[in-house]
């Protein structure tokens, strides 16, 4: 069964769909659970004709039937899987809303591998009479006297019916509208996700962006002395203009004896015109200074 597992999904998934795809050819979900129970029941029956030869032989002459004739019916079986669980998977995940993938994915592994174990356990009790040799009156099959003489057919053919009324369920019409409607809300639902909103962002200004701590204060003496009025914004890394802070700086006075240095020879002192000289109020009077501004 694994072994035709691999091969058949190779096949399935790189020549069947691809060949259908390129034919404009979709095969709708419910229709591949139809092609897994279909191959199921060709499993099945296949089982029939073993169980048939089985007993042919045994009461021909007591002999038995190789084991290898029950390979068809474990790899019509893989084959299926294929199809019908592959599918499973598949549509738990797709047909869910973003939200519930994980458990849509854990709800459809309880599906597939939890409630047949139940269903089986339960058809077993149901049909123990089946499973019961004639020679010693129990459930004991494992030697082929005993399985000859139990009805082990019945219970095959009770399986056979299950998979054609799964056949016949995901072919009608109502059930394949279903589960293609659900697919596509899925999908727009994909397409369009439902986002959480956010809280709303305080809106920052330019002046907020750009403002240090240096300008901060500026700005706080700035309005302190002149008051309300248009505020000045560092708009990028470099501010033209003179800083807030800035004043008029005082008219700064030269020596005279310190003017000569200002020239590179001796020649331009000739040139030079004393300045008149002024005492700075409030001074002593001791150190006379002189206006830069003086013609020299």
């Amino acid at each position: 069964d694994g072994l035709a597992v691999l091969v058949f999904g190779y096949i399935t998934g790189n020549k069947i769909y691809p060949f259908l795809a390129s034919k404009g050819i979709k095969l709708p979900t419910t229709y591949k659970f139809a092609i897994g129970s279909m191959l199921g029941a060709c499993a099945i029956s296949w089982s029939l004709v073993v169980e048939y030869m089985i007993h042919h032989a045994y009461d021909k002459d007591g002999s038995q039937v190789c084991v290898l004739w029950q390979a068809p019916a474990y790899i019509l079986i893989g084959w299926g899987e294929i199809f019908a669980v592959s599918a499973a998977y598949e549509v738990a995940f797709t047909a869910s809303a973003p939200e519930n993938k994980v458990l849509a994915s854990a709800t459809n592994i309880f599906c597939v591998g939890g409630i047949p174990n139940i269903i089986s356990i339960f058809l077993y009790q149901t049909c123990q009479d089946w499973f019961r040799n004639s020679t010693r009156g129990n459930t004991n099959i494992s030697h082929i006297s005993d399985y000859a003489t139990a009805h082990v057919y019945k219970y095959f053919l009770l399986l056979m019916g299950i998979l054609f009324f799964g056949i016949i369920l995901n072919t009608l019409p109502p059930v394949r509208n279903f589960v293609e409607s659900i697919e596509t809300k899925a999908a727009e639902l994909v397409r369009t996700p439902r986002m959480t909103p956010t809280p709303p962002r305080k809106k920052r200004t330019a002046a907020a962006d750009e403002e240090s701590p240096m300008m901060v204060l500026e700005k706080n003496r700035y309005l302190k002395r002149f008051g309300k009025g248009p505020s000045l914004v560092k708009m990028g890394s470099m501010r033209a203009g003179p800083s807030l802070g800035h004043k008029e700086s005082k008219k700064q006075h030269v020596k005279y004896k310190y003017i000569p240095k200002l020239y590179n020879s001796q020649s331009d002192r000739s040139n030079i015109v004393p300045p008149k000289m002024t005492k700075k109020s409030g001074s002593n009077g001791s150190l006379p200074t002189y206006n830069r501004h003086d013609s020299v």
